[in-house]
């Protein structure tokens, strides 16, 4: 196969690979050396010829026509695309049920993400642990990201807590945070936020029922 430069990748591209990375490690689990993008498109519900250009942009190698792609070689490339063969340490703030439940997710490890420690403001909190992972005082949260080069933040806080905790983390030196409060946080040039709004979500799953359901009374 021949050699090419992989071409630049937009956001919607970044944000479909992973769904290709967990629909070809079960490929490749299954026994599939070879897999072809028309046969991921079908079980991704995608255009196949975007999902073909979404593999050329990553793959060192191009895929063979009628064939496809080398279903190991294409996995690894997605990886180190996003970054998932070098394991980033990040820090979550915010030890309540949610915290709770990310710290005891063992999926984020397939991605590349290991959560380290957790940080909290409650007393009661601070110096347990949480699936294995140790709840630390919020006056300890500079000293080890600065030490363990931490530079990924979790924010499962309040809304009405979440700005200071941002804050603290971007002057603990950390470059990406992933905010679970619904609230937008205001940060410096550089600094990356990606919202999990839950009720921005549901917002939109409660609505496509109220259309489905009331179509169904009208008929």
């Amino acid at each position: 196969m021949e050699k090419h430069i992989p071409v630049s990748i937009s956001k919607q591209a970044l944000q479909r690979m992973p769904y290709y990375l967990q629909a070809l490690r079960a490929a490749r689990d299954s026994g599939a050396e070879i897999i072809s993008a028309p046969t991921v498109a079908a079980q991704l519900g995608l255009n196949e010829v975007q999902v073909r250009k979404d593999f050329a942009s990553v793959s060192d190698t191009a895929g063979k026509p009628k064939t496809g792609f080398q279903t190991s070689e294409l996995i690894s490339a997605i990886e180190r695309t996003l970054g998932y063969d070098n394991s980033n340490d990040a820090v979550l703030v915010g030890a309540g049920s949610l915290g709770r439940a990310l710290l005891s997710y063992r999926g984020f490890e397939a991605y590349g993400l290991s959560i380290v420690t957790a940080f909290d403001v409650d007393p009661n909190l601070t110096g347990g642990e949480i699936s294995g992972k140790q709840v630390l005082p919020m006056n300890k949260l500079e000293s080890i990201c600065r030490n363990m080069n931490i530079h990924i933040g979790i924010i499962t806080v309040p809304a009405s807590q979440a700005q200071s905790v941002c804050d603290a983390l971007v002057g603990s030196g950390v470059l990406a945070i992933w905010n679970f409060a619904p609230v937008h946080l205001n940060t410096p040039d550089g600094i990356l936020v990606q919202n999990e709004n839950m009720a921005a979500s549901l917002a939109l799953l409660s609505k496509h029922l109220s259309e489905r359901l009331g179509s169904k009374l009208n008929d």
